[in-house]
């Protein structure tokens, strides 16, 4: 009597035996970066709210915001921030800033429209052009559809996006090993 464990494993091999040895990499990899970014939402979701904040201008310094400088960044005030959790210049002289919101929301808590409106009328109370609006949970369809009717160039990076761009930024990760995959270098044997 066959189980349904070797059903599973007779499946697993039979799809194995079809896929590159660096499809089988690139799978597993993908297997290993969805947990890690469960456990990215799950430790976003234990720090302190100014914690969180230093995450996303650590995140976007990282990108290449601010040149890539700590000195070109800044949190605000907690009391009296007007909706602005932080700010990174883009260039030297300060000339072109993005503005940054960051709300730690559960996962089935979505930022609304009204949520979003409120940090665009933070940007324009600041003469601001430029903003990203971070959640660990996700946007309402209504905020997504807000945002393409405004002035200001808002982006929106829900959970989801936020841990990829972790992992893809190595900020609050670590490289645990490294694979190097070989080949043959043609080269090195047409010339011999």
């Amino acid at each position: 009597m066959t189980s349904p464990l070797d059903t599973e494993k007779f499946s697993d091999s039979e799809a194995s035996s079809s896929l590159t040895p660096e499809d089988t990499i690139e799978t597993a990899k993908e297997k290993i970066d969805l947990a890690l970014s469960e456990e990215l939402l799950a430790a976003l979701y234990q720090m302190s709210p100014i914690g969180f904040e230093q995450l996303i201008l650590d995140l976007l310094q990282a990108m290449g915001f601010g040149r890539g400088k700590a000195e070109y960044r800044r949190l605000t005030p907690a009391t009296g921030d007007g909706g602005i959790d932080g700010v990174i210049n883009e260039d030297a002289l300060g000339l072109d800033a993005v503005y940054i919101q960051a709300k730690r929301y559960a996962h089935d808590n979505k930022v609304s429209r009204p949520d979003i409106q409120r940090f665009v009328g933070s940007l324009t109370g600041e003469s601001a052009t430029k903003g990203v609006f971070v959640t660990t949970s996700d946007f309402s369809r209504e905020a997504v559809a807000y945002i393409d009717r405004i002035q200001q160039r808002v982006v929106l990076i829900n959970g989801k996006t936020l841990a990829r761009l972790l992992i893809d930024y190595d900020v609050g990760v670590r490289v645990r090993s490294v694979v190097k995959i070989k080949s043959l270098d043609e080269d090195y044997f047409s010339e011999r």
